[in-house]
């Protein structure tokens, strides 16, 4: 049942970054692609650069510089580097964004947070 609930809390996450993203003019070209190499949240593209978007839902605002580590930056690096192909064309920057969210803290976009 605790898997369920945060399960559902990470999709309502990954909801509310998508929304925040769109209003700051980026489009949504995925979400919750799939890869050998593990997850992406969302893939998001504004002018020519392509982001791979980890996002983290914490119940308490406290929790969310805890979030997110460099264990897990790697993993959504080397899957956005399984589907970079896919979405970024010749020409076009890609990055990993990290986007923190909780209840009461405006959204915190963390851009390029991978840099290996």
């Amino acid at each position: 049942m605790k898997r369920q609930v945060a399960e559902q809390s990470g999709r309502n996450g990954e909801a509310r970054a998508a929304f925040w993203l769109r209003a700051k003019g980026w489009h949504i070209l995925g979400e919750r692609v799939k890869t050998k190499a593990g997850e992406i949240d969302l893939i998001a593209k504004r002018g020519k650069l392509v982001a791979f978007v980890e996002v983290k839902w914490r119940s308490q605002k406290d929790q969310l510089d805890h979030a997110i580590d460099e264990r897990r930056l790697a993993r959504v690096a080397a899957a956005a580097e399984a589907v970079a192909h896919q979405y970024a064309k010749d020409g076009e920057d890609i990055r990993i964004d990290v986007i923190l969210l909780a209840p009461g803290a405006f959204p915190r976009h963390i851009a390029n947070a991978w840099q290996p």
